[in-house]
């Protein structure tokens, strides 16, 4: 899709692709009440936009849309519409270790039980491994400072799904 036949759609049509992009209702109305845009990059700056714009119940709400890192139930699950969209953010892992993957659930399961949502870190790019680092580091974080990084983690991956609509 290029950026003409993005903006070409209807309102009911750019909600439903935005929100493949991010799940958090507030953002894909404000991209989609945003449209038309005249560039990627005048895109690009609303999605940010927008986020900047969020609070911590939007950020619950994008988080949801996620599936767990490592665990494939969870990805078919809640990427079955949105496969392309999400394909390959968490590529790296299907090459993991079993002892790997196992520590990712574990230490993924302990996260949200701490957190209340599930680990967002934007997988593109990141073995099992870094990411299994980066779950263990975060974990020991305080609440208010892991959901803003979390809440950042969440802007790149939904930029990078914004980048792969407009491929």
């Amino acid at each position: 899709m290029n950026l003409n036949e993005l903006n070409s759609l209807d309102r009911k049509q750019r909600l439903t692709l935005f929100e493949k992009c991010c799940s958090a209702s507030r953002w894909f109305t404000l991209m989609t009440e945003s449209a038309p845009y005249q560039s990627i990059e005048q895109l690009t700056q609303a999605a940010k936009a927008h986020w900047s714009l969020m609070d911590d119940s939007d950020y619950l709400e994008a988080f949801d849309g996620h599936p767990k890192i490592g665990d494939p139930a969870s990805l078919k699950a809640k990427y079955a519409a949105t496969h392309a969209t999400a394909s390959n953010e968490q590529s790296l892992v299907k090459h993991a270790s079993d002892q790997t993957i196992s520590e990712l659930a574990d230490f993924n399961h302990r996260y949200e039980e701490r957190f209340g949502y599930i680990f967002i870190v934007c997988a593109t790019g990141k073995t099992a491994d870094e990411m299994l680092n980066l779950v263990k580091e975060r974990i020991h974080n305080p609440p208010e400072q892991e959901i803003k990084i979390a809440a950042e983690e969440q802007l790149k991956i939904l930029l990078i799904r914004i980048e792969k609509l407009l491929d």
